[in-house]
Formats: C-alpha cells, structure tokens, sequence
C-alpha cells in the first residue's frame, strides 16, 4: 500500500466560545486504516473530527499531518492530502449532482482556469466508485438522503486525498443505505488505501467496520484499540451508562452488543 501521511494530535484542548470541550488528547490515527469514534452524545466526538481538519483552533496542543503542524500548511496544499465530509453539509440551490462533485477539484484549480481532464477523470472515477454515474446530470435537491450521501462522499474523493474524515456519514439514513456507505467507504481503504476516521453513533457498526476505535468521555480519551479490545460491557458501562452482553457478531465475528433494558432481563435455567 502507498504511504499516507501520519496523522496525530498532541495535548490537544479545544472546544467552542471559551467552553472547554476537548481535554488534553493525544490521538495517532493507524494508517490505512478505518479509524472510529465512538462516545456519548456531547462528549465531544466532532468537536475532536473538526479540530483534526483545522474548522476548530486549539486553545493548545497541535495537530501534526507527516510531521508538519496543520496550522502551517497552506489550506489548498492541506485540502490535497486532507478531505472533510461534515454533518448535514448544506447543498447549493440547484447544482446537479456532477457540478458538486466536481467541487472536489478546487484543491488543484488555479484562478480563472476552469477543469481539465484529470479534474474530469477524478471526477467520472468518484462518481464510478459511489455507483451514481447515471446521476450526474439530476439535481441534488431531487434525490433521496442516501443518494444525496453518496454525491458528497464523491465530492471527496474528488478531492483524492490520502485522508479522509466523516461525521457521522450515516446519521438519518435507514439502516440500508447505512450499510452501502459503509461499504463502499470500505471498498475505498481496501482499493486506495486511504485513511478513513468517521464519527459513528452505532457502536455494533463501529465495531464491524473500524479497523480502530477510539473511545471518547466528558472530552478525554479513555480507551483506543482494535474492536475486540475496546468493545467491552464495562467500557459500555463506563462511556454510554449502558448496561450490556457482549456477543460475536455472527456476520463479521466482531464484538456485537446486546443491551439488557428493564423489561427484557432473562436468568440463566440451566
């Protein structure tokens, strides 16, 4: 596989109008690898995604791309290595689906100089990998949550960075179309090797797709490994108040958990 940038944060604390969300985190995202981040809600998941993409200043610590502190680099030199799909990204009234994709391109464009054809290429190939070729002329405003999904994704791999960040790529998405972004963004590590770190709510997807979880609580890093090590009932317990089995997911021989709720609690008649 082709070498991707490292990317790491270094006591990183962050957060919004003067409130501390992000509390001295030390991060080292696994190369081409699909990276979690799992946590409550407000524990501070995206505002972690969005300091690692530079939308969010620290307050102190850095983050690092190959060495270089990302407050450095020049943003059209950044948008090439590092891509961000962000939660509920507003669409621009009436651009066609292959117009917006093709927005992946401004990394590579110099004023007043209109697409070439490798911005072409890059473009027909992100629409291939999201399988929605036969879109492209449509309007964004007309297709379904899940199509709509997919066109940003391509809009990303437009851009053909070597790492990518999602929040929460599935959010609202029925559980089949949830299934299909999951899998192409797989197809996508496996094919290109790229460096995948998402925000997910469901921890039994996580736990499926992530090569690495990293769990977060109240703003701090408290448990970071593959699924089968951090995907415990305790750790439930511990981030989510959750009380849980653990059980093989018998799809995917990865952690599944099977939380025990009030009414549903059944004893051992052995």
């Amino acid at each position: 596989m082709k070498k991707t940038p490292l990317l790491s944060t270094n006591h990183i604390i962050a957060g919004y109008d003067q409130k501390i969300i992000i509390k001295d985190i030390d991060v080292v995202i696994p190369e081409n690898k699909i990276s979690v981040i799992i946590g409550a809600n407000a524990c501070g998941k995206s505002t972690l995604l969005k300091t690692m993409a530079r939308l969010i200043k620290p307050v102190s610590g850095e983050v690092v791309i190959d060495g270089k502190q990302i407050s450095t680099i020049p943003p059209k030199e950044l948008a090439r290595v590092l891509g961000l799909l962000p939660q509920s990204p507003v669409v621009p009234e009436g651009i066609t689906v292959a117009d917006l994709v093709s927005r992946g391109r401004f990394p590579y464009q110099s004023f007043f100089k209109s697409l070439g054809k490798k911005d072409y290429e890059a473009v027909e190939e992100a629409l291939n990998i999201m399988g929605i070729t036969e879109l492209a002329n449509r309007s964004v405003d007309e297709l379904s949550g899940g199509q709509r999904q997919r066109v940003w994704i391509a809009m990303a791999l437009a851009q053909q960075t070597d790492i990518l960040l999602l929040d929460e790529p599935t959010t609202f998405l029925d559980i089949t179309y949830q299934i299909e972004i999951l899998d192409l963004l797989t197809d996508l590590n496996r094919r290109r090797g790229t460096t995948i770190v998402m925000v997910l709510h469901d921890i039994n997807l996580s736990a499926r797709y992530a090569d690495y979880i990293f769990a977060v609580q109240q703003g701090k890093l408290i448990a970071k490994g593959t699924p089968k090590d951090v995907i415990t009932a305790d750790l439930m317990k511990q981030v989510f108040g959750l009380d849980c089995v653990v059980i093989q997911d018998p799809v995917s021989d990865s952690p599944f958990i099977v939380p025990r709720g009030k009414y549903h609690v059944t004893t051992d008649k052995m």
